[in-house]
């Protein structure tokens, strides 16, 4: 079993990952973070660099976390990418982070996330960055 992070880095992604890392030391299983640039894009402002990368498995072996940062491709969904990977290391949860909303935003939300915990096969968690 492993515990999966759809990682941007935005605060939303930093609270995703502090909160998998959290998950991923209480429960004792390795983390997989999951920094998925978009197929095509010329650049790609999400990508992580090598230093953000080596940061990412700095913050998770402190806590005790054996980790693996994926920079897989995704086309039009998102969503599909994260459930292969969860299908591939055999997930128990996928962590991620939802952006606060304003009221009528919030009758919508955001169609990667509601992809994503619509069509997960493993329990989703959705968390928020502090304000």
């Amino acid at each position: 079993m492993t515990i999966i992070v759809g990682y941007l880095d935005t605060p939303e992604g930093r609270a995703a990952l502090e909160t998998g890392i959290a998950e991923a030391a209480l429960r004792d299983l390795p983390l997989v973070v999951v920094n998925s640039p978009r197929r095509g894009a010329p650049v790609d402002d999400d990508m992580l660099a090598p230093e953000q990368v080596s940061a990412i498995v700095d913050r998770a072996t402190d806590h005790g976390v054996r980790v693996e940062v994926r920079q897989p491709l995704h086309g039009d969904s998102l969503a599909e990418t994260l459930e292969s990977v969860a299908r591939e290391v055999d997930a128990s949860l996928v962590v991620i982070g939802l952006r606060h909303r304003s009221p009528v935003g919030k009758l919508i939300l955001g169609s990667t996330a509601q992809r994503i915990l619509l069509d997960a096969s493993v329990p989703v968690l959705a968390v928020k960055a502090d304000r």
